[in-house]
């Protein structure tokens, strides 16, 4: 049984409207520039997945309704964290802050994956992410110097 003419544009009507709506989700979380910079720079070999992850990651999973675009941000830093995909995590941790994130949780949230994921895979997303932040001028001196270090606690 094949589809009709009629089913086949709906479908890709439908499809277009999930990639839009992705695309503007896409570009909320991480930035316009940075979007338009990686789709413009896109080879048409990779287009295919770019559309992909527009489409489905972007317009189909992260406009659901259930969790905030804070909480969807702080659960990819972990997840990020776990693949150790540190060049995405550099770009969610970007979204986590347009997302309302604020430094302390995205170390938080990183903390734990110390616990659950493993130190080494957590201290290179530390790594990572003080970067991006000291980058976006979300941390202040103190925050990224041995000076400003939180002393240890006895135990």
């Amino acid at each position: 049984m094949s589809a009709s003419p009629t089913s086949a544009v709906d479908a890709q009507e439908t499809h277009a409207a999930t990639w839009q709506r992705g695309m503007e989700t896409r570009k909320a979380v991480l930035g316009a520039e940075h979007v338009e910079r990686s789709m413009n720079g896109v080879s048409e070999f990779a287009r295919p997945m770019q559309d992909l992850v527009t489409e489905y990651c972007w317009g189909a999973i992260w406009t659901r309704d259930g969790l905030d675009r804070k909480t969807r941000s702080m659960i990819n830093l972990g997840m990020l964290t776990a693949l150790g995909r540190n060049h995405e995590l550099a770009v969610h941790v970007r979204g986590a802050i347009h997302n309302g994130c604020t430094p302390e949780e995205i170390r938080e949230v990183l903390m734990q994956t110390a616990i659950y994921v493993g130190v080494p895979a957590a201290l290179e997303s530390f790594r990572t992410a003080e970067q991006v932040l000291r980058d976006m001028g979300q941390l202040t001196q103190s925050d990224t110097t041995a000076n400003g270090a939180t002393p240890r606690r006895a135990g």
